[in-house]
């Protein structure tokens, strides 16, 4: 079952829906060890109790809050018992390390936060005595606070602020957030340097209404699209096209117009009282800005359209050929509806998987062996020796995890586009295809999803590596070291866009003809190699149309944008909201479309397997919808006129010989 088989049939018996086994069955074992051993790391920070440091806190000593711990050797107060101290108390909350982003002060575990200001020793000794909790260290007794002189060391930093536990964590916190102004200091005084960056950030406060009803435009308008797509899908290429073109020529052309009217109203303004537009502070300087701002904005919208309208000048006649494709695929999206919820079952299932993993990266943080820190004297805990790399392991099954739950979406995909098409009679389909396709990965195909996401995880690994090299070393590498890691970075994300691609064929060459992972890329790609020209054509013009549906999302709501945010006149605050928004939009279309451009990707491939196995004779009779079958019909004409022409201008040439020999 691996890649080196040699048992393999050398010639490839394509037979859809039949033959169907178990692939990549040590493959799917391993993947289970792997999970196996993610849940060990959960069970063993759990076990050690990192999972209950996390939850219910620990104090400097390393006791857990809540509990009865066993003394740690060399740490003194260490072995208490706190079941009545259920609290973590921060004797200076405030004093936080904006580097290392933990709080540096001394933890106690008390049985009450204090719930109001305590601004006096005396005030911490009414405090201990009127509800016993002891705000200063184990070792002092609460009704001596006042005269101890170990006061200023052990005891909380005056006045302690009224704290309030967290829901969960238990942790005593300030209720006025003024405290943490310390550690907000460097981004405030960012930001009040920063001109721009104030005004920019004003202007998304300001605008925050129309950015929120602007994202739920983009919104409405992917569904919408999703709708034009399965209705009309015949006339959708050359919709998109126009409307592309007709709103990015509109766009442009508002821009400049409200620029030249901007700079008609600044003039007449101007000529009529200069003085009054001149403040001492600079008060023309954001004029120009506003000028100069919209000029930009025009410069930009004008190079873009350009760019547009030269590449649907060479695509024309390409983009004809894709009409069929897209009019099966919209066929496949009425008889199977269930496909466009496919990316939101797989973002929920991301979103469980990356919160479980956060938990446990949290728990890992609580675990290991108490080690006591020499330069502040509190005790940390630390994972040594082996132990160490369980934070590798667990990092590597992010990504593995990761690349699997996608792996799953596009093998489910495939397996149900996959029923469609080679089902000749679409009454008799499965009632519920995509719930058949998800039966039988879990069933048959594991394996094979397990290898292929590996093999994406062996690729991502090194070009994450190299991207945390080259952003540690940002400033310090000369420009040859900078050169040859971006380059590298560049082409291992190349290589790994290559893979995705060839293993969302080998998936559904697999869901086709239930063959192991490297027989089924082998098998796609030797087709995929033999039908170049239509890869070059259908596949993707295919994906560029795709393309302007996500920019004609973005341009209709960045134009609705220019239109809302016109009404405000704050020409130069316009460019962090419409980057918000534009950047909302395509992820919205983003999503919407990624299922469809899925199913026209398997849909090529089972139409290339179609016409390579099947030529409509009897006993051979094509799958294909009659969409498609017409696709075929005219692209013989096509090839047969070519030929014919090709002929009659070689018939003078092979004669020109002859009549000089003569």
């Amino acid at each position: 079952m691996g890649c080196c088989e040699s048992a393999e049939r050398t010639k490839r018996e394509w037979k859809p829906l039949e033959d169907r086994s178990c692939t990549d069955l040590p493959w799917f074992l391993l993947f289970t060890l792997f999970l196996v051993g993610m849940c060990g790391i959960c069970g063993f920070t759990i076990a050690t109790g990192g999972a209950a440091r996390l939850v219910f806190g620990y104090d400097s000593y390393g006791n857990t809050c809540g509990q009865r711990n066993e003394p740690i050797e060399g740490v003194r107060l260490s072995g208490l018992d706190h079941l009545d101290r259920n609290f973590v108390f921060f004797l200076d909350p405030c004093n936080i390390d904006i580097i290392q982003r933990k709080i540096k002060s001394m933890a106690l575990c008390v049985s009450q936060c204090p719930t109001e200001e305590l601004a006096t020793y005396y005030d911490l000794k009414r405090f201990a005595m009127m509800n016993g909790s002891e705000l200063c260290s184990y070792e002092l007794p609460g009704h001596k606070y006042p005269q101890l002189p170990e006061r200023f060391e052990k005891c909380p930093k005056l006045p302690v602020p009224e704290s309030k536990a967290l829901p969960v964590f238990n942790r005593c916190t300030p209720v006025d957030i003024s405290c943490y102004a310390k550690f907000a200091e460097a981004v405030v005084t960012f930001v009040s340097d920063n001109s721009m960056l104030n005004r920019l950030i004003a202007g998304v406060a300001a605008s925050k209404e129309i950015i929120v009803g602007l994202c739920l435009l983009a919104l409405v308008l992917s569904m919408i699209l999703m709708v034009i797509i399965r209705y009309i899908s015949a006339v959708l290429v050359w919709i998109l096209t126009a409307m592309v073109v007709l709103g990015s020529l509109g766009g442009t052309s508002v821009l400049w117009w409200l620029y030249i009217d901007y700079r008609m109203t600044m003039n007449e303004t101007m000529s009529k009282d200069l003085r009054e537009t001149e403040e001492p502070n600079g008060g023309m300087k954001p004029t120009k800005d506003h000028a100069q701002g919209l000029l930009i904005y025009a410069v930009s919208a004008t190079v873009f359209t350009g760019i547009l309208l030269l590449l649907m000048l060479f695509m024309r006649k390409r983009v004809a050929l894709t009409i069929a494709l897209f009019h099966v695929a919209g066929k496949v999206f009425i008889h199977l509806p269930l496909l466009a919820l496919q990316p939101f079952c797989t973002f929920l299932a991301l979103s469980l998987f990356w919160v479980y993993w956060i938990m446990v990266l949290l728990f890992l943080g609580t675990t290991g062996n108490p080690e006591k820190n020499e330069d502040t004297g509190l005790v940390e805990f630390r994972l040594t020796g082996g132990l160490q790399y369980m934070t590798w392991y667990h990092a590597v099954g992010l990504i593995w995890i990761s690349e699997f739950i996608l792996a799953c979406q596009q093998m489910t995909v495939a397996g149900a586009v996959v029923t469609y098409y080679f089902t000749r009679d679409k009454t008799k389909l499965p009632v519920t295809p995509i719930l058949s396709s998800v039966l039988r990965l879990v069933r048959y195909h594991l394996g094979t999803v397990a290898k292929g996401s590996f093999i994406i995880t062996l690729v991502k690994i090194p070009r994450l590596i190299l991207m945390y090299i080259h952003n540690q070393l940002k400033g310090k590498e000369n420009a040859c070291a900078r050169c040859m890691l971006k380059a590298c970075i560049c082409c291992l994300w190349c290589l790994e866009k290559c893979l995705n691609y060839l293993n969302q064929n080998a998936y559904a060459a697999t869901a086709i003809n239930s063959t192991s992972f490297c027989t089924s890329a082998r098998d796609a790609f030797m087709i995929l190699v033999e039908n170049a020209l239509r890869v070059a054509t259908i596949n993707t013009v295919g994906d560029f149309v795709l393309f302007l549906g996500k920019i004609l999302i973005v341009s209709c709501t960045a134009f609705a944008g220019v239109l809302a945010l016109n009404y405000q006149r704050d020409y130069t605050e316009w460019v962090l909201p419409l980057i918000i928004v534009c950047l909302f939009a395509f992820l919205v279309a983003h999503c919407f479309l990624s299922i469809f451009e899925i199913v026209v990707d398997v849909l090529f491939l089972c139409f290339a397997i179609d016409t390579k196995y099947n030529n409509g004779t009897p006993g051979r009779e094509f799958y294909m919808d009659k969409a498609l079958m017409e696709f075929v019909e005219n692209s013989r004409r096509s090839m047969a006129m070519e030929e014919r022409g090709r002929s009659k201008r070689a018939r003078p040439k092979e004669e020109a010989p002859g009549t000089s020999s003569a």
